[in-house]
């Protein structure tokens, strides 16, 4: 599922002409909708590779901005940059979806100069969950995302309250109960499991004034 597959030759200069001329802020992505793998990526901004999942959950269930274009919606990384991202399905000529192509531009230096680049911010939706809601680690970079953001520490520098308040959300969301959540959730806070083990116990102790 590299560039021997037919589709990656026809989409690649496409994929890696949007990749050149936005980079080093666009992340360009190409996936098979049948299999739900990643078909190749161009700039990858995190870990993912050819062959990983997808995770792009009912496109169906998404309003369409233009035909078969969705989005800009917004993602955050877990280490609080902001994306614009933009998905897109490719047809073959008989009209039968082939591929689906996404676009995640980092807005931090939109953001950074918000004064002199503002024209070229894509606006964007509110966040589509249907189209993540079945990616629990999308939900873990999301969750610490946000909380780097709101308190402006990079995650190595979150406190022990930032980080119960992280686990206390993802466990709500029913994060944490999802087998092997642990070492994923251990990593992205940048903390050992039995420091995660800790904060969990802690986090779900019974507070004094709760004791009988």
């Amino acid at each position: 599922m590299t560039a021997a597959d037919p589709r990656v030759q026809t989409w690649a200069p496409v994929c890696q002409a949007v990749a050149l001329l936005l980079s080093p802020y666009a992340e360009v992505v190409l996936h098979d909708p049948e299999t739900d793998q990643v078909l190749e990526i161009w700039n990858p901004m995190t870990s993912r590779a050819p062959g990983d999942p997808s995770f792009l959950g009912e496109l169906d269930e998404l309003p369409p901005s233009a035909t078969d274009v969705y989005g800009p919606y917004e993602k955050l990384l877990v280490d609080g940059r902001r994306l614009s991202s933009i998905t897109a399905i490719l047809r073959d000529p008989q009209g039968e979806t082939s591929a689906v192509l996404c676009v995640n531009l980092d807005r931090t230096p939109l953001e950074q100069a918000a004064a002199v680049l503002s024209a070229f911010g894509a606006p964007t939706v509110p966040r589509p969950q249907p189209l993540f809601e079945q990616d629990w680690r999308e939900r873990v970079q999301h969750v610490i995302g946000a909380q780097v953001r709101e308190t402006g520490n990079p995650v190595e520098r979150l406190t022990r309250q930032d980080r119960l308040a992280v686990l206390r959300r993802l466990d709500e969301e029913g994060v944490l109960a999802v087998r092997r959540a642990a070492p994923v959730v251990a990593g992205a806070l940048r903390v050992s499991r039995s420091t995660l083990y800790s904060l969990l116990a802690e986090l779900r102790a019974p507070r004094t004034e709760d004791r009988p």
